[in-house]
This record gives structure tokens, sequence and C-alpha cells, in this order.
């Protein structure tokens, strides 16, 4: 985030009280310097179609990650081991897809995109199809942490990057409908499994992913298409961010509502097999209800961020309501219950996930370091990413319940959520002397 100036109301924050929310260029941004323009499309068939992309993308890789609660039960039994320890093959996923996105994103700005792309596809398939024949914890942890983390970390930030360079005025829409291959993937896999695992086994159900992934990312590769020139020259990271107060303040406030995002997707099939002794088929569904309701969850907060109140005065009340739920979490004492508390974390988990990087796009104004800010941002939530489910899952083993996890995961968010109210607040008194 940095100093303020006059762009298009999806950027990171929205306009003065007094301008109307229907005027369409009077908001601010967080960039440290006025920066020139670059026209972007905001519509036609080229621009669509990165849309298309950009949702293959997600679902090929938060799709798979999120679905993590397919597995974890399974791993779990068969390996004999505790659901903390089954934890961290999920939890280094999510930390690389971020983690990784400070060089990824560089390479983007750079004009490697379609190199990156096919980089990360390759080593997606690969994790996938080498969990297949996966029989140990550490060669699980290699193959679906590491290889296909890896690979999920060269595709993503570049590919929130791209899209802002299509974007402007739609640009929450846009990269929410993108988000959205997250929660299509979300039910995909879900279902898969489902479906085969009691047919064919863990190894066939696996390779059957990994074919709908090949699938994906031979689409996704043939439609991309880049249009700005690359930036060579520049750093890597670009430190002097972090010194402006609303960029830091939105860092560090992501910090904490991503690290206590993720850790529901992964204890939510196991919370109804535990606690109310549901059957694996219910648990499945519990997951389906959940990654479901990711889809109104990332498309309707991404409509009324575009059409009223900007990216930031949406995203609050996001991480709020979703605090909500997972305080409420302890509250439920039915399989019923589960399944209603479900469908609400579903909508404002999702939300988290589709705000997130559509505020990150429009942190700076100059497209040509848009890939390095936002890689930059992404490397610092994974720490967050890498300790929050495990640590939740210690909490559980340590509790003899999901209590203490649930409290835990509803504070981070509050913090959150507050630390992004700071950081709305610390743009204001800039925001009124160029207005």
């Amino acid at each position: 985030m940095a100093a303020l100036q006059h762009i298009p109301k999806d950027s990171l924050d929205e306009a003065s009280i007094e301008s109307p929310p229907s005027t369409p260029a009077v908001t601010n941004d967080l960039s440290p310097l006025p920066s020139p323009a670059i026209p972007t499309p905001d519509a036609g068939l080229t621009a669509w179609l990165q849309v298309l992309a950009g949702h293959l993308v997600l679902f090929n890789s938060w799709g798979y990650i999120i679905s993590f609660g397919i597995f974890q039960p399974y791993y779990a039994r068969t390996l004999g081991i505790e659901l903390s320890a089954v934890a961290w093959i999920g939890s280094i996923q999510i930390c690389l897809i971020f983690f990784v996105g400070t060089f990824s994103g560089r390479a983007f700005d750079a004009g490697y995109y379609r190199p990156v792309l096919v980089a990360g596809c390759l080593l997606q398939l690969v994790g996938i199809f080498t969990t297949a024949v996966a029989r140990t914890f550490w060669q699980l942890f290699l193959a679906q942490g590491l290889c296909q983390g890896l690979g999920c970390g060269f595709v993503f930030a570049p590919t929130i990057a791209h899209l802002s360079t299509y974007f402007s005025r739609r640009r929450s829409m846009a990269i929410s409908l993108s988000a959205c291959g997250g929660g299509t993937g979300g039910m995909v896999f879900p279902l898969m499994a489902q479906q085969l695992l009691p047919r064919v086994g863990f190894a066939w159900t696996v390779r059957a992913m990994g074919l709908v992934v090949l699938v994906s990312s031979a689409v996704l590769l043939a439609v991309v298409r880049t249009r700005l020139p690359p930036r060579r020259a520049g750093p890597v990271v670009e430190l002097a961010a972090f010194r402006e107060t609303p960029y830091l303040l939105f860092a560090v406030s992501m910090f904490f509502t991503l690290w206590a995002s993720y850790f529901a997707y992964y204890y939510a099939r196991a919370y109804a097999l535990d606690i109310f002794m549901g059957s694996q088929s219910t648990s499945f569904t519990m997951l389906l209800v959940i990654n479901a309701l990711g889809i109104p969850g990332r498309l309707v907060p991404a409509f009324l961020a575009d059409r009223y109140f900007g990216a930031v005065n949406t995203f609050i009340p996001i991480i709020f309501a979703a605090a909500t739920c997972i305080f409420a979490w302890a509250g439920v004492r039915s399989l019923a219950d589960d399944y209603v508390w479900g469908c609400f974390y579903g909508f404002f988990g999702a939300a988290i996930q589709g705000m997130f990087p559509s505020t990150l796009a429009g942190l700076t104004t100059d497209l040509s370091k848009n890939g390095t800010r936002i890689g930059m941002i992404f490397t610092t939530v994974s720490v967050a990413a890498l300790t929050g489910p495990p640590l939740a899952g210690k909490l559980i083993e340590i509790g003899g319940g999901y209590l203490a996890a649930q409290m835990w995961g509803g504070a981070c968010l509050v913090l959150g959520g507050l630390l992004l109210v700071a950081a709305r607040w610390a743009s204001l008194p800039r925001d009124r002397e160029k207005l």
C-alpha cells in the first residue's frame, strides 16, 4: 500500500464519503508515488479468456488444496499418525503457494509469465501423480506438500498480477470469478474422491484427479495472453513498500487473517467424524457444502466491492463475519447444526479468499511492479499459512477437543479485521488532502 491517489474504485480503497458510489474514478490507492496509468481493456474476448485461464489456475491449485480434508483423515488412519502431523502436508502447500510469490511475481514483471506457468503446471502434475504411488509420510510430504506446493506457487501470484493488467473498473469481479476456480475445484475433487475411493482405491482416485488437472492445464495454456512489455530491471523485493504504514498494516492484517482462515477447511470433515460420529459419506458432504457456498461467497462480495463500496470497505466486515462463524462453531451441537454452520463459513471463508487477492491487486497503480508487490505480500503471509493448521491441530490434541482451536481462530480473525480497519484509517488523512 502506498501514497494515495485517484484511481478506479476497484483498487484497495474506495472514494471519500463525499463521492457518490456511482462515480467511477474517485477512489484511492496506496502506492508510493503517482505513476502514469496504463489503460486496461476491462472487456473483450481476450480479456475474459484470461479470466477463464485464471479460473482454471485456481481450480488446479486452490481447488485441490482446500480439498485436503479429503486426504487428512485417510492419511491419519492409514499411516497411524496424528492429525496435527498430517496437517503439515497441507500447510506446506499453502505456505509455498504464497512464499514463492515474491519470485514468481517478479518473473511475471520481467516477461516470463508463460515459462513460469508451464513450469508450475508440470510441477503440479508431477506432485499429483507421485502422490498416487507414495506410501510413507515423507513421500507424501515431498510429493503433495513440496512438489505440488511449489507448482501452485509458480502459477498463483503471476496469475493475479496478470488479471490486473486486463481489468481496472471490474478488477474485483474478474479476480473473484477466477477465484471461483477454488470453489469449483473444491467440489469436483471431493466428489471424485467420494465416488472413486470405495471403488478403485486411493492410487487410481488420485491419478484420475491428475488427469483432470492435466486437461485444465492444457486449456489454460492455450488461451493465456500477456499484454504489457516486460520490466527486466528492478529488484526482486521492493522493501521501501513496507515503510508505508497502510501497506505494512495490510500485510500484518492478512498474516493474522490467513493464519486462522484455512484450518476450518482441514478439520471440518474430521469434526463431523469425531464429534457427531458421522459416516464417511456425511463428512465428504460437509466438505462439499463448504466449498459449494464458496462460489457465491467469492462473487457477491466482488460485485458489492466493484459496484458500491470498494474492496477494503467490503473486506472488513467479511473478516469479522468469518470470525463470528469460527466462534459460533463451538456452539454447534448436532450434525444438522454443523451443516448450517458450514453454509455460513463456506460463504465468508471463501469471501476472504476472493477479496484478499482482488484487494491486493489494487495496492499499486504501476502495473509494471504489480507482480513484485503482490508477491511480497504473499511471501509475508506464507509463514501464517504454514503454521496455522498444524497449530490448530496441536491445540485440538492438547485440549482434547476443538474449543481451544476455535477460540484461537476467531481471535486471530478479529485481530486481522482490526488491523485492516487501521490500514484503512491510516490512508484517510492523505486521502482527504488530495480530495
